[in-house]
């Protein structure tokens, strides 16, 4: 705390220090922004704060983020929902989105299998998951975690939970450099990666 500036400047700008990548500095000058700025334009920052955290949910069928029961892929009557893509975060979603490739559903695991972390199997959707494919209207499944152990070891372990259904099972193409994460992977690489997905043996 530091005495030369007022209780809720210093609150603010602890608050802002606590956010991922935001040092001491960079927290101070984001707090004075705020303070000089406009406090209809604060006021909105707050309440966007605010609606997000009071809003925001898993949606009934994909769990990716969403406002009401259904997110607005599974909302979309266009997309084509014999292609389920499973992917970790709905972050990486975003990324694949941005391709203008993508006209599948997707399902978003929560994470990844981690035995060392705590994250075991039942910690993700998978059996979400499982139900969805076993309606028999999934005939393709894309692995779309990460290219590195975590996402791999998660994508084999699903793989042979699918064995026996009629699904073909694939993934996407090793364009994408080992050990790194769908979020950071530029459009062009995502682009050849999609149109690049082989068959998961």
């Amino acid at each position: 705390m530091n005495p030369a500036y007022t209780d809720s400047l210093n609150e603010l700008m602890e608050q802002f220090g606590k956010l991922p990548g935001i040092g001491p500095k960079t927290a101070e000058r984001l707090a004075f922004h705020v303070l000089k700025t406009d406090t209809d334009k604060a006021l909105k920052l707050a309440a966007a704060i605010s609606n997000v955290k009071k809003n925001t949910r898993a949606c009934t069928v994909c769990c990716n983020l969403a406002e009401s029961e259904l997110c607005k892929i599974c909302s979309d009557a266009g997309r084509d929902r014999s292609i389920i893509c499973i992917v970790e975060q709905s972050k990486d979603i975003i990324s694949l989105e941005k391709t203008g490739l993508c006209k599948w559903v997707y399902h978003v695991l929560g994470g990844h299998i981690a035995p060392l972390e705590g994250v075991e199997p039942s910690d993700l959707t998978i059996d979400q998951l499982l139900k969805r494919i076993r309606t028999g209207e999934v005939k393709e499944v894309i692995m779309a975690t990460n290219p590195n152990i975590e996402g791999d070891g998660t994508s084999l372990y699903i793989s042979s939970l699918l064995r026996s259904l009629p699904v073909k099972i694939t993934r996407l193409a090793r364009g994408l450099p080992s050990g790194s994460n769908i979020e950071f992977a530029s459009g062009k690489i995502l682009a050849d990666a999609i149109m690049g997905r082989s068959t998961l043996e």
